[in-house]
């Protein structure tokens, strides 16, 4: 009874805050209907890639845009993204530019219900009017439409109510629309328009606040892109940083990293930078590609401590040692077994990678952004998912050990992979994989 008392008050409370700050449903300022003209529709088709509108709105295994994929949203449980194909009762066919338009840029679906900020419309809402036009006709004439029914969202009463979200763009949604500088040329001003709207690289490469908000929207503001933990994957720092950050990259290399989710000696996309790299940066234009490079090298270094990966030259002495089977001991015997058994024969057993079937080459161990992290968990992530990445030029994939390794052994693993190839990172425990997993 007095659990339902607090609800109770709760609600009322929340209710009276509600209608004290006189909050509404915004209104989109766009109107009228939108033709099928091809050219539109080409320019929404780059743009939804430039959006990356697929990775979230399809389902493993599903049909594209027809939603269904599962996402956990902290302190309210898993909800479901929804079919945006143009089915007429399953999907957006019904809705106008207006609904479209409200729902991206405001978080608020035709049936006037608010978003969670799964929905990246905090991001969104920096797009033009223009190009929000070109995505509408894009999805109401360019995609095919699949009967799909949304699947039900899980999570416990009164956290999935829908109501204290507005009390949370109150708080922290912007809304704006990307204003050029006239400081910068145009290419600058491209990249920014891009990366801190359609790209949306704020989403996951800015910490988050005590409200689960962005601490920064542009690079105006103190902390953005300074790296983020993020449904178990360490986003990392992407400013100007020399240290933390990757300050030591040139823009060319950049830009190469974007496109192809490869910088050899340096790092490999996986996990979710490996899908934007696969459904987004690799279908982007050059000059898009560079202008974002071009926008990113600018924004202000946030320095946090961590460490680049180690630079030796080749595998220390103790580890060749190590792994050609002398001087094992209780403390190497087991790590060193998992390793050749799991890693050795692609990465070779020391560490220096080796010539692969599909990409050229395996990745080195040594100078790795993965390995050399001061968080260890984006290492046992692709130990337990594995990696795969498809551009045009390249078919990346590593197997998924989840299956094969328990959860003490991806901790000795990660333990042992971060000590002998990267850095002192902080130990991984076998709970803190059972967790990730």
């Amino acid at each position: 009874m007095k659990k339902r008392l607090v609800v109770a008050a709760i609600v009322l409370v929340g209710a009276g805050v509600v209608a004290g700050l006189a909050l509404h449903k915004p209104h989109s300022p766009l109107s009228g209907e939108v033709t099928n003209d091809p050219a539109l529709v080409q320019r929404g088709e780059y743009l939804a890639i430039a959006g990356d509108c697929i990775a979230c709105h399809t389902a493993p295994g599903g049909k594209p845009y027809a939603g269904g994929l599962a996402m956990l949203v902290p302190m309210v449980g898993t909800i479901h993204t929804p079919n945006i194909t143009p089915d007429m009762s399953t999907g957006i066919g019904t809705w106008s530019l207006a609904d479209f338009d409200r729902a991206v840029r405001y978080g608020v679906d035709k049936d006037g219900q608010n978003m969670y900020p799964a929905m990246p419309y905090v991001s969104y809402a920096k797009v033009s009017d223009e190009d929000i036009k070109a995505l509408y006709a894009y999805f109401k004439y360019g995609v095919p439409g699949i009967n799909q029914t949304e699947q039900p969202d899980t999570g416990s009463w009164p956290m999935t109510m829908r109501w204290p979200i507005q009390l949370w763009n109150v708080a922290f949604f912007d809304g704006t629309r990307y204003q050029g500088k006239s400081g910068h040329d145009a290419a600058w001003n491209r990249g920014a328009y891009l990366a801190q709207g359609l790209a949306h690289c704020g989403t996951c490469h800015t910490p988050r606040g005590v409200g689960f908000d962005e601490v920064a929207l542009d690079e105006t503001k103190a902390g953005y892109l300074g790296g983020s933990l993020l449904g178990g994957w360490q986003a990392y720092n992407i400013t100007s940083d020399a240290n933390a950050g990757i300050g030591a990259w040139s823009g060319d290399k950049l830009g190469q990293y974007l496109a192809t989710g490869d910088l050899p000696g340096v790092a490999q996309a996986a996990g979710p930078m490996g899908e934007a790299v696969e459904h987004s940066f690799s279908g982007l234009t050059k000059a898009d590609v560079a202008a974002i490079a071009t926008y990113i090298k600018t924004v202000p270094p946030v320095t946090d401590g961590n460490a680049h990966p180690r630079q030796d030259q080749g595998a220390p002495s103790n580890v060749v040692a190590d792994l050609r089977g002398v001087g094992f001991n209780n403390e190497t015997e087991e790590p060193a077994r998992i390793f050749l058994g799991a890693c050795a024969s692609c990465h070779h057993w020391t560490g220096s990678g080796t010539p692969g079937a599909h990409d050229g080459y395996y990745p080195s161990l040594f100078h790795n952004s993965t390995v050399g992290s001061a968080n260890p968990n984006n290492l046992a992530q692709v130990i337990i998912h594995g990696v795969h990445r498809k551009t045009a030029n390249q078919d990346i994939s590593m197997p998924a050990f989840g299956s094969t390794l328990s959860d003490k052994e991806v901790a000795v693993l990660v333990n042992f992979l971060t000590k002998q190839f990267g850095t002192d990172a902080v130990p991984m425990t076998e709970q803190e994989v059972r967790k990730l997993r």
